[in-house]
């Protein structure tokens, strides 16, 4: 489920993240900028999980205190009075933003407000940093850090084994952690504070995944995966005497010391042949238990056994669920119930057809029982019922064949824990999620017990694009790696499912038609089938296009002004274009494979693109490129750019690396030219949102680095000065992928992150005004004809949407324009976009803003509203023009 993470946000981080200062070029006005002048309330659009969660801890003294990590998205605090998760790293910024990986997690049972954090994302040169232990003394609220002399590897293979950091029961001062590479045995006496090897710890580990493998990913040795104390040995104030540590070797995977880790010796009469991905210790009753799989994980994994270490005699017992042979899967998921020690539970983690298994004993693994088993095959008897009705998409929309089913009970089920308080509550991560049950008791009583995502607040997603339109019933469209993206019509509400027909494992890349915001466009990776798709009625619906020869992933797309084409720049061949809904298509000529496609805004006809340093454009729907001359644009390819709507013709583009050319350039002539923001030391995205109040332009939106500080930020004067509107709190690590305004919502952005989903902020800043501003007062009196179309576009029980398209049929251009209408049944507009507005009683008038003031003859101007009804929803009958009155189509 997190593959494509690996290999497509990983490579675009690679490809333009390295901070620094680049030289000075081509200039425009130098750029005031004011920081922390304004105050965001950030939240996330709500999917709810969206990625793996390989580790779950509950302190063993307090109770409802849970902790979660995830591979690239970061560590969560439990709530239990909301039963949600809080985020703990938001606060990691730009130049750390490997730092959002996070390979292991320990609670101090000892002072419960202390948490401590291993991070780094990747052990080869994708991460550019270090590794690093991360303390809090506030349960996560703040954090100390401790640089490594060593990469971690949060999102790298054997992600999921652990956990690779313990604190001492008995003396919470020490602190083991694991590493790989070959890094060996770490330990601090300190608190977290300084860290120092363990010399005398005799094997660093030599499994490596893949020794071919080039890129370091695969072929790192994953090193020290656990480390387990036995508690009994040691009293409060004393060092624990017995420490257990699993290395990845096969036929060396379990040590110990009895001396408070002074010496080691491996344990004797150990299985072979396998890695211990889990070692969880019952003090009790005096059992090691330690779960075995062949391969590393978290998506490998082919046989597997459970064994039981007597710690009193030294006894192995091979304690598996079943035999060896009738294994295709490896065991991790270990968890002992501490109200119960004799009760144990694993999971099948790599089982991923037709489901995971989950097994449980209560005496000490001499008997099993499964999750669920076969009547008659291909029929199933599961011990469980899951409820996904929080999150629905977590069905995927499938329809399987039995013995599969859908939702399904997991995969990549490498962390299970049952509640050290609580015998009938555990909590278990998958591949996309997060699920629990509260009344795990059933299991051993004959009834059913009920699974159900306990993932609310903890966001795991890699946006990799962002649409927000001006009207329709969406608010937002987002391109997401692994579960393909959503359509956002409430963003407080996880939507009811990703986008199917076709599902993509990963969208690379969505568009709109501007002026037609029915008509979308969706491009992405898929295993086999299709890598295009649309819709005509603003995403609620899709159907697939057809794929010219050669296409091997999605790359970028853009939809004309108007609907009518599309050009596509897909991986494996180069750009093509088509008319119509991508029936047939047909290659581009003067621009490169692999270049980025844009549409301008206005011109149905008018296409963009860029491919190492070079701009193109198209004026004939993508036919023929032209290169531009526009010179001192960056070399490399890691660069976004978005035309403005409502003006042809303005280009804005960001992007470039710190060894070149770096920063945001705009262009009034269709790439013809571009001036250089001279007070914008790098950008890296782009984005327009609505205007401020008094504003001619709309609002800018950028993660930048600008007077020397990275951050988002918001310019209201077409980048004359700029806000940072974040604060350190708020930085998410790596934001460079996409970013966009919200047309109808004066200050609102939304922001991609690389595994905290998609965070959307609104302002304190009353400068939008009651609707968003923008106007101009007076409104000139337009002449001539009119034409109004109202259309309900979502209605629902005490609520509704609307747009509103007012036409200019008469023969003069308007330079301004106010349309008045009565709701005959007391409706009452709650938020109105693309125009300013005011209503007394039943009366609203709305009026231009100062950007689409200006209607040719023959033209027309759109917005939308939401509005609040009861009785009835009736639509107004008539409309007007200042006096005149318009013809309601």
């Amino acid at each position: 489920m997190r593959r494509t993470r690996i290999l497509t946000a990983v490579l675009a981080l690679a490809a333009g993240l390295l901070a620094g200062t680049p030289p000075a070029l081509a200039a425009g006005s130098t750029a005031k900028v004011t920081l922390a002048a304004d105050t965001y309330t950030w939240k996330n659009a709500r999917i709810d999980g969206g990625g793996f969660v390989p580790g779950i801890v509950f302190n063993r003294s307090e109770k409802n205190l849970i902790y979660a990590r995830t591979d690239i998205g970061g560590a969560y605090r439990w709530q239990e009075a909301s039963k949600t998760w809080t985020p703990l790293l938001d606060s990691v910024g730009w130049n750390d933003w490997g730092h959002t990986g996070v390979v292991s997690l320990a609670s101090d049972s000892v002072d419960p407000n202390k948490v401590y954090a291993a991070v780094g994302t990747y052990t080869n040169n994708w991460d550019p940093g270090n590794g690093a232990v991360l303390r809090s003394a506030d349960r996560g609220a703040s954090w100390q850090k401790t640089d490594l002399p060593f990469k971690l590897g949060g999102n790298m293979p054997g992600r999921g084994m652990g956990e690779r950091l313990a604190i001492d029961p008995n003396k919470d001062s020490v602190l083991y952690l694991g590493a790989p590479s070959g890094k060996g045995l770490w330990r601090s006496t300190d608190s977290g504070v300084t860290w120092s090897q363990v010399t005398g710890f005799p094997n660093p580990g030599n499994y490596q995944q893949d020794p071919s493998d080039s890129t370091g990913y695969a072929s790192d040795n994953q090193g020290i995966v656990w480390v387990t104390f036995d508690e009994s040995t040691g009293t409060s104030g004393s060092a624990t005497k017995t420490i257990y540590v699993g290395v990845a070797d096969k036929d060396n995977a379990v040590y110990r010391s009895t001396d408070a880790g002074a010496t080691w010796q491996r344990v004797a009469g150990q299985p072979t042949g396998y890695l211990p991905h889990k070692g969880v210790l019952d003090a009790k009753n005096g059992f090691l238990y330690v779960a075995y799989s062949d391969k590393g994980g978290p998506y490998d994994g082919g046989k597997g056994r459970l064994w039981r270490y007597a710690t009193a005699t030294g006894t192995w017992t091979n304690i598996s669920p079943v035999a060896e042979a009738d294994t295709y899967y490896g065991f991790s998921g270990l968890t002992v119930d501490r109200q119960h020690p004799s009760t144990l539970m694993a999971t099948a983690y790599s089982s991923w057809w037709p489901d995971t298994q989950i097994f449980r004993s209560t005496d000490s693994g001499a008997t099993w029982t499964k999750a669920w088993d076969y009547t008659s095959y291909p029929n199933r008897s599961n011990r469980y019922t899951v409820d996904v009705s929080t999150s629905p998409w977590l069905t995927f929309g499938a329809t399987p064949s039995p013995p599969e089913q859908t939702p399904k009970l997991g995969w990549m089920t490498e962390s299970l824990e049952i509640d050290p308080f609580n015998s009938s509550r555990m909590m278990y991560g998958t591949g996309a999620t997060l699920y629990g049950t509260e009344n795990l008791a059933n299991w051993d009583s004959g009834g059913q017990f009920t699974v159900k995502p306990m993932v609310q607040g903890l966001e795991e997603t890699a946006v990799n694009d962002l649409a927000a339109p001006p009207s329709g019933g969406a608010q937002l469209f987002s391109a997401l790696g692994d579960i393909g993206g959503f359509r956002h019509t409430d963003l407080t509400k996880v939507p009811s499912m990703m986008y199917t027909s076709p599902t993509f494992t990963t969208t690379t890349s969505l568009d709109f038609a501007e002026t037609n915001p029915d008509t979308v466009v969706r491009v992405g990776n898929l295993d086999s089938g299709p890598h295009i798709a649309f819709s005509t009625d603003n995403g609620a619906n899709w159907f697939a296009g057809t794929d010219p020869s050669g296409v091997s992933g999605g790359g970028t797309v853009a939809a004309a002004a108007d609907g009518s084409r599309f050009v596509w720049s897909p991986a494996g061949t180069g750009v093509q274009y088509t008319t119509g809904f991508g029936s047939a298509w047909s290659a581009s000529s003067g621009i490169p494979s692999g270049a980025v496609v844009e549409s301008d805004r206005v011109d149905p006809k008018t296409f963009y693109g860029f491919k190492s340093g070079k701009f193109y454009v198209s004026t004939d729907g993508g036919a023929t490129f032209t290169a531009s001359s526009a010179t001192g644009l960056p070399s490399g390819d890691s660069v976004r750019f978005k035309a403005l709507p409502g003006t042809k013709g303005d280009v804005w583009l960001a992007g470039g690396a710190s060894d070149g050319a770096y920063g945001l350039w705009h262009s009034t002539d269709s790439g013809a030219s571009f001036t250089k923001l001279a007070g914008v030391d790098q950008a890296d995205t782009i984005g327009f949102g609505r205007a401020a109040s008094g504003a001619s332009y709309q609002t800018l939106y950028t993660s930048a680095k600008i007077g020397g500080v990275r951050g988002i930020f918001r310019s209201t004067d077409k980048g004359a000065t700029w806000t940072r509107i974040n604060d350190d709190a708020h930085q998410w690590g790596w934001t460079g992928a996409a970013i966009t305004g919200d047309p109808r919502v004066y200050g609102r952005v939304y922001v991609s992150t690389n595994g905290r989903g998609v965070i959307y902020g609104d302002t304190s800043d009353t400068g939008g005004g009651d609707g968003g501003g923008g106007g101009t007062d007076p409104t000139p009196t337009p002449t001539g004809a009119c034409t109004v179309t109202y259309k309900i576009t979502n209605q629902r029980s005490g609520g509704f949407q609307a747009d509103v398209q007012l036409g200019n049929t008469g023969s003069t251009a308007w330079t301004g324009w106010s349309l008045g209408w009565a709701f005959a049944d007391g409706q009452k507009i709650t938020q109105l976009w693309n125009a300013d507005y005011t209503q007394s009683g039943t009366a609203v008038t709305a009026k231009n803003l100062g950007w689409n003031a200006n209607v040719a003859a023959g033209s027309s101007v759109s917005f939308g509203f939401t509005g609040s009804w009861s009785g009835s929803n009736t639509k107004p009958t008539s409309f007007k023009l200042g006096p005149q009155t318009c013809t309601v189509a």
